[in-house]
């Protein structure tokens, strides 16, 4: 099957962006791996579907396969690519752009900069919505939050701050996100029995009150040069732990990426992100038939 793709990235989080508004594709979980495959498809962290809009009030659908072929539900560098891709097509012109993600909906803005602002909605901070199940485990008190205790292979352990941006997350404070244990920990961490539906590991480092460095160990993908959700996770657990601002520029390796958050006593106020987003090349791919 010949498909038309875009490629993009924000923030060096790298997508291959597929137009569906006339209609499904009908990949399959393997297709969907292939595509995602950087020695054997076009290569990419996840594959973002543009969808038509399922109801009113809503001008798409957006719909993430991660590089193993598994659908998850939120992607924040590629929900910026998103609103690029749709405006730079000419499929709206709407400016915010509103979508159904698998988990609600987002609301996406281009900025005159060309940065793309992302409302993410409010962090989840109960521990069965992320999911987590923290049973026969005390919690370490920080700030007005806290960090679990986690046994990893070998008789280890590290402490997380855990929640949810749609997706789910553990974050971890390191003194130095250069020779964190990212490619050690992270399989441990993303793939631990108390994470139900998997987790993404994030490792950040406080460099002051309004600058961070992170690296994440993304479910289903590995490690990625930035990862939206998770620095959205990150500045809401390092805001509730104590250490961090209202408006924190997060320092990947893809890129810069500023998070606000407006922390409220009730926990409720929405994250919102803003990054880059850029088209890098199109093509078309013969997809082969897999099962």
């Amino acid at each position: 099957m010949l498909i038309r793709f875009t490629k993009m990235q924000g923030a060096g989080n790298d997508f291959v962006v597929l137009d569906e508004t006339r209609g499904r594709l009908g990949l399959n979980t393997a297709q969907y791996r292939w595509l995602a495959d950087r020695h054997f498809g076009v290569g990419a962290d996840q594959i973002l579907s543009v969808r038509p809009s399922p109801g009113p009030g809503l001008d798409f659908e957006y719909v993430i396969h991660n590089a193993d072929g598994g659908e998850v539900e939120h992607c924040g560098n590629g929900a910026r690519c998103f609103v690029r891709y749709v405006r730079d097509k000419g499929l709206t012109t709407a400016n915010p752009v509103r979508v159904k993600v698998k988990q609600g909906e987002i609301s996406l803005a281009l900025n005159d900069d060309g940065r793309v602002t992302v409302d993410m909605g409010a962090p989840v901070f109960a521990r069965d919505r992320v999911p987590f199940d923290a049973s026969g485990l005390t919690a370490r008190a920080m700030g007005n939050f806290e960090r679990w205790p986690l046994e990893l292979a070998g008789g280890g352990e590290v402490l997380v701050s855990v929640l949810s941006m749609g997706n789910p997350h553990a974050v971890q404070l390191v003194d130095n996100v250069d020779n964190a244990p990212v490619l050690s920990q992270g399989p441990q961490i993303e793939r631990h029995p108390r994470f139900p539906a998997r987790v993404n590991a994030g490792f950040l480092q406080i460099v002051n009150r309004g600058q961070v460095r992170l690296r994440v160990y993304e479910r289903g993908a590995g490690e990625t040069l930035a990862c939206g959700t998770g620095a959205c996770a990150a500045v809401a657990a390092g805001a509730r732990l104590g250490l961090l601002d209202a408006r924190v520029d997060v320092h990947t390796h893809g890129g810069v990426l500023t998070i606000e958050w407006a922390d409220t006593p009730t926990h409720d106020a929405p994250v919102f992100m803003t990054g880059p987003a850029t088209s890098v090349f199109e093509g078309a791919v013969d997809v082969p038939d897999l099962s």
